[in-house]
């Protein structure tokens, strides 16, 4: 089933989806985190798919860091990123 939206200047067609075989565990998790928002678990699925389709797969960030990180020159060891936390801790 296909339901037209108009956002603006965009006509967004929204449409189902059915995941089979989730544990149980999973969804009780799922409605409980649901019901502490106050959302139907809808609700709260499509917010979740829609963060997730709106960050970039976990590879394409990765390279686009690599290429600011060469860019910049900078060298930052794990050591000094550790210490610094440990610092901010304090």
């Amino acid at each position: 089933m296909l339901i037209a939206a108009n956002h603006g200047d965009i006509a967004v067609m929204a449409v189902k989806i059915t995941i089979r075989d989730v544990p149980e565990d999973v969804r009780d998790a799922i409605a409980s985190r649901a019901a502490q928002r106050n959302q139907s678990m809808q609700a709260y699925l499509r917010q979740e798919l829609e963060r997730i389709a709106s960050r970039p797969p976990m590879a394409t960030w990765l390279q686009a860091v690599r290429a600011r990180k060469a860019i910049s020159g900078a060298h930052v060891s794990a050591s000094e990123i550790l210490r610094a936390r440990d610092m901010d801790r304090q």
